[in-house]
């Protein structure tokens, strides 16, 4: 049963990850984007993954904690690129 409540509660803050990717793409600027805080977030993430490889518990859940690693991991990417977008910006 508590998987099941972790899962709910995953899939919560992972519905909010690819809004934020596409509003980060949209945006094409990094002036609104924290680069710590996504860093937190996947490391809150990796934790969860090694908390479920340590325990044994491999299930159904582990999927849906790399599915917004991945998610999350995407919004880095999309920082970098708004990094430079910004600076080509500030260069014109």
């Amino acid at each position: 049963m508590s998987e099941i409540f972790e899962m709910f509660m995953l899939i919560c803050f992972g519905l909010s990850w690819p809004m934020s990717v596409i509003k980060n793409i949209r945006a094409k600027t990094a002036r609104s984007m924290s680069l710590p805080f996504t860093l937190l977030i996947i490391t809150g993430y990796i934790s969860g993954i090694t908390a479920k490889i340590i325990s044994g518990r491999i299930n159904f859940v582990l999927t849906i904690y790399l599915i917004n690693l991945a998610i999350v991991s995407i919004n880095v990417i999309v920082y970098f690129i708004n990094k430079r977008y910004d600076r080509l910006a500030e260069s014109v």
